[in-house]
């Protein structure tokens, strides 16, 4: 049989595009447009409304990068239209980009109720089906000209990202305002052509099916006269309802469509941005929730739900009514589609507690999944946390980006650092913004690696990262593939649905045990500093808040700050977003996460120092008092105690024979050389050096960094093809009870101090960098004497081991991976930690030493900075502090001790008591507090929240230091959970598994 489908193909293209498409609207009249342009930042809508607007025409510019215009349209539907479907065209200037990456409008009626929104794919606005003829049209358009950022050539430096450097060019021109009639024949007739062809394109040649589809759309194309399309639509659709009523086969693949509109919280576009995106997107999902009676959306994040509810107050009323009728779902349970490698214990466990209670609050509805399509992989500690949040599945299609190793499955069990398992998801369809094409549908069915066990997954449909959601032509695709020969089915169904059915067809799925590791955007980890400083020094802020002003209520009577810290709660959340804390955002975002990070932490500080004010009483007292906010005993303090500090030795600073100083207090003796790198860091009770024979750690390493693709996202392995070691210093002097070290390269300068402190068995780096380097990275390295295969780095609630080496293509993967305040290596009965205070990408490797000694050197590379030009082409420029401290002779005890240690430093103040008791206290170093706050429900019962951390099993006992008259376990919303805890009055028994997570609730005694 001759395959004559391409020239089938070929006049499909050539019909649906030149005839078929251009009779959907056979008839329009254009409408009178005006427009006002508002000054500065977006306006209320009221004054909006009420501005005076100036006539504008079609074809002319507008529109000031970052700028809002308001249109006014108005027109008279035509008498000879009586009967019709009539429908405004509203094109602003739109290209073929996907919504989201450029202008956007949202639609209103005089009296300030929101229509829909306008994007590139949604240019419509329904008037009648039908109109009576001679309807007065006026409408109000709230017009975004947001530049375009990520154009056709996506990595080229722009100023467009900020409106302190955009300019005020006008960006866009207007391109249709018409109103114009519907035919509803030839629209479905564009739908079903479309179908069927993209389904035809799917089949193997020698398949009967495609022939069917072939010679209908074949009699189909013959039917239609194409000087007369729109009266002969009709028998043309005619041609093709055979074969599309034949029903798919029993075994086709199964999809749950959920409407969907990924929308990040920031990243092409500002957060104010955001909160317009998304009431546009939630305007057109509610409307198109009105029209279609088997659509059903989902949207996570509960911070933009926040900002419907907040800024939209109309929009959010229908979207209750939605979320009560079961058709707009909210997903995910989080504040924001967070990162999951860099927030800390605490802040990862907080961004379920303020997202499910939202949840809960407004809507009474508990979300049993985790919802992140777009995260840049997922830390191994995850699952537990998934779990005491009291949910149990988990959505991601992100791993599907992954360079050089294909995750082997779809759906399994993840399993997480301390055993918990997660039933997951990955969507075999490889897109979140699924539009239901055919490439699409055949792609999910094919791609499924559990075909034989399992038959379901899951599509995220509509336009989204922008936002934009699920369009008529979607739902009217997804109609027809409902029960389709040759297609997998297509069925709308909630996030909940799904997962139900898939866990009960597929109750024993395969097993993947650790991180969840994207290989790609691995430079995530690195970009922007500030903003990872501020995300660090906001979380341990967050915990000195916490935990000083839940004891100065307790002993002092002191006002928990309940609404601020929720406030600054949320805030933070808010800024983990995974394009803002991963440094993937425009130059606007930035620069307000850094002004919004001072504020943090000049608001937590004021409530740390309320608080420990109160507890220290007089302030004219003369005695110095050690607040000690970490979870282990510091200078003689108990954990999260207050005292006086031991007073400790000192330490000498010495010449070096060779030049540079020695730095020695009887617990290491360290050797800086001539050029301000550490040559020795003797562990003088151990007898063992830490440095590897003939290497100088405290190296800084320049590499350049020009990665393939996405800038600011990626950093690719061959980086490491060309470096420049940093060894020549201008000064190397003493500086107290260290020594001071000044460098320059290039168009930067660094000034190093380091320090020995009595006592002490670290060697801090204080490390100051003027940077002025483009595309270049940063490493400061320490390459160490010790032979270890794997090495552990810290993440929430425990640490995670990986290899050294590279014997798979899936360790050589991971040339550049997270660790929050520590990396340890060991050998049996001796370690080595690295600890920091902000930095999160490092890198570990192995090399076969050539000087005749037959050991290995381990190096371990802190990632501090990089220069990277798009999205931010400045991207950090200035001054950047970075404290890291190597800890000689560490098991991973001292490693956890000393990553808390380096994060929250030592705070003192005067007064007139000799100590504040804490008020809990655990007698075992491998049970770390993580937090201790009052209840979030204003009852005044104290919540402490612990983990495992050292990666054992562990009795231990935690004392309470107020009278207490119950102790009860709960999830992290505080709510009681079955087990009950082995409680006698005052102390509570812990038998603790491995990185077990534990969250107490102990009721005040009256």
């Amino acid at each position: 049989m001759h395959d004559d489908r391409s020239l089938v193909e070929a006049r499909l293209k050539r019909v649906l595009d030149e005839r078929v498409r251009p009779a959907v609207y056979p008839e329009s009249v254009p409408l009178d447009v005006a427009v006002w342009h508002a000054p500065g930042e977006p306006v209320p809508v009221a004054e909006g409304l009420a501005a005076e607007p100036e006539p504008i025409e079609v074809g002319a510019r507008w529109g000031a990068p970052w700028g809002t215009s308001w249109f006014r349209v108005t027109g008279t539907v035509p008498e000879a239209w009586a009967g019709k479907t009539v429908e405004a065209l509203l094109d602003l200037g739109f290209d073929e980009n996907m919504p989201g990456f450029q202008c956007e409008g949202l639609v209103y009626r005089p009296d300030g109720t929101p229509v829909k929104g306008l994007n590139p794919r949604n240019q419509w606005v329904r008037i009648g089906a039908p109109v009576e003829g001679g309807e007065q049209v006026r409408l109000h358009i709230e017009a975004a000209s947001n530049p375009v950022i990520l154009d056709y050539h996506p990595f080229l430096p722009t100023q467009l990202g900020d409106k302190e450097t955009a300019g005020s060019e006008p960006q866009y021109k207007l391109a249709r305002m018409d109103l114009a009639v519907l035919d509803e024949d030839v629209w479905q007739l564009v739908i079903d052509l479309e179908v069927l062809g993209e389904l035809m394109a799917e089949l193997p040649v020698e398949s009967a099916r495609r022939w069917d589809i072939l010679r209908a759309v074949e009699r189909a194309l013959d039917a239609l006269d194409l000087q007369d399309v729109n009266g002969t639509a009709a028998r043309a659709r005619a041609r093709l309802t055979d074969v599309l009523a034949a029903p798919a086969v029993p075994s086709a693949h199964r999809i749950s469509a959920v409407g969907h509109a990924h929308i990040d919280s920031a990243w092409l576009w500002p957060l104010r941005e955001t909160v317009r995106k998304v009431a546009r997107t939630t305007s057109n999902m509610t409307a198109l929730i009105e029209d279609e009676p088997d659509f059903v959306f989902a949207m996570s994040q509960a911070q933009q739900w926040a900002w419907v509810k907040e800024h939209r107050p109309e929009v959010w009323a229908r979207v209750k009514k939605a979320v009560a009728e079961g058709r707009f779902v909210p997903a995910g349970g989080m504040w924001v589609e967070s990162d999951t490698n860099m927030p800390g214990s605490e802040a990862m466990a907080r961004q379920f507690v303020h997202g499910k209670r939202f949840f809960l609050d407004e809507f009474g509805i508990e979300n049993d999944e985790a919802w992140l399509p777009d995260t840049f992989g997922f830390a191994a500690g995850l699952p537990q946390i998934i779990k005491a949040a009291g949910s149990k599945w988990l959505l991601t299609q992100k791993i599907s980006w992954s360079q050089t190793n294909k995750f082997p499955h779809h759906t399994f069990q993840w399993e997480g650092i301390d055993g918990t398992r997660i039933f997951t998801h990955f969507p075999p369809v490889d897109t979140y913004n699924c539009s239901m094409k055919g490439s699409e549908i055949a792609h999910a069915a094919r791609n499924f690696k559990d075909k034989g066990v399992a038959r379901h997954s899951l599509a995220p449909t509509g336009w989204g990262d922008g936002g934009g959601g699920t369009t008529r032509e979607m739902i009217a695709k997804a109609a027809r593939l409902r029960d389709l020969e040759g297609s997998a089915t297509v069925v709308w169904e909630t996030p909940d649905a799904f997962f139900r059915k898939a866990e009960a067809e597929y109750p024993d799925p395969p097993v993947w045990v650790g991180e969840l590791y994207l290989e790609l955007h691995r430079a995530t980890l690195t970009s922007q500093a500030k903003t990872k400083q501020g995300n660090r020094r906001s979380e341990h802020l967050l915990r000195e808040a916490e935990l000083w002003a839940a004891t100065a209520a307790v002993r002092t009577g002191f006002p928990y700050p309940y609404e601020e810290l929720d406030r600054i709660w949320k805030t933070v959340l808010l800024h983990q977003f995974h394009d803002i804390l991963p440094g993937s955002s425009i130059a606007w975002v930035h620069r307000e996460a850094r002004k919004t990070y001072e504020e943090v932490a000049e608001e937590l500080t004021g409530i740390i120092r309320a608080a420990q004010r109160a507890l220290a009483g007089d302030a004219d007292g003369e005695r110095i008092l050690l607040f000690n906010a970490t979870p282990h005993t510091r200078a003689g303090v108990p954990a999260g105690g207050v005292g006086t500090a031991e007073t400790q030795g000192r330490t000498q600073v010495t010449p070096r024979p060779d030049g540079g100083h020695v730095l020695d207090n009887g617990l290491l003796r360290v050797e800086i050389d001539g050029r301000g790198l550490v040559v020795s860091v003797y562990d003088i009770e151990a007898d063992r050096e830490t440095i590897a024979p003939g290497a100088a750690a405290n190296l800084l390493q320049l590499h350049p960094d020009f990665p393939n693709m996405w800038d600011a996202w990626d950093v690719d392995e061959f980086y490491r093809n060309t470096v420049t070691d940093l060894t020549d210093a201008e000064k190397v002097d003493e500086s107290g009870e260290g020594v001071r070290v000044v460098r320059a390269f290039g168009s930067s300068r660094v000034t190093q101090r380091l320090s020995l402190a009595p006592g002490d068995k670290r060697l801090l780096f204080d490390t100051i960098v003027h940077w002025h380097e483009t595309e270049k990275i940063l490493k400061l390295a320490f390459p160490l004497d010790v032979h270890a295969e794997r090495y552990a780095s810290e993440t929430q609630f425990g640490h995670f081991h990986r290899p050294t080496h590279t014997n798979t293509s899936w360790e050589a993967a991971k040339f550049e991976a997270c660790n929050h305040r520590f990396v340890h290596l060991e050998e049996p009965g001796w370690g080595v930690a690295v600890v920091n205070d902000s930095t999160y990408g490092h890198d570990v490797t192995r090399t076969v030493r050539t000087d005749g000694d037959r050991g290995t050197t381990t190096t371990v590379r802190m990632s501090l900075l990089r220069a990277p030009r798009f999205p931010d082409p400045e991207t950090d420029q200035g001054v950047h502090r970075f404290r890291h401290a190597l800890v000689p002779g560490a098991g991973i005890g001292d490693a956890v001790r000393e990553g808390w240690r380096i994060n929250l430093p030592e705070r003192q103040l005067f007064g007139d008591v000799d100590e504040v008791a804490p008020l809990v206290a655990v007698d075992h170093d491998a049970v770390v507090v993580t937090a201790v706050k009052l209840a979030d429900d204003g009852s005044g019962d104290v919540v402490v929240r612990l983990h495992e951390a050292h990666g054992g099993r562990v009795r231990a006992t935690l004392t309470a230091g107020f009278e207490v008259a119950d102790v009860v376990a709960t999830d992290l919303l505080e709510r009681a959970l079955p087990e009950t805890p082995v409680y006698d009055g005052q102390h509570v028994a812990l038998r603790l598994r491995p990185f077990e997570l534990v969250t107490l609730r102990l009721r005040r005694a009256a």
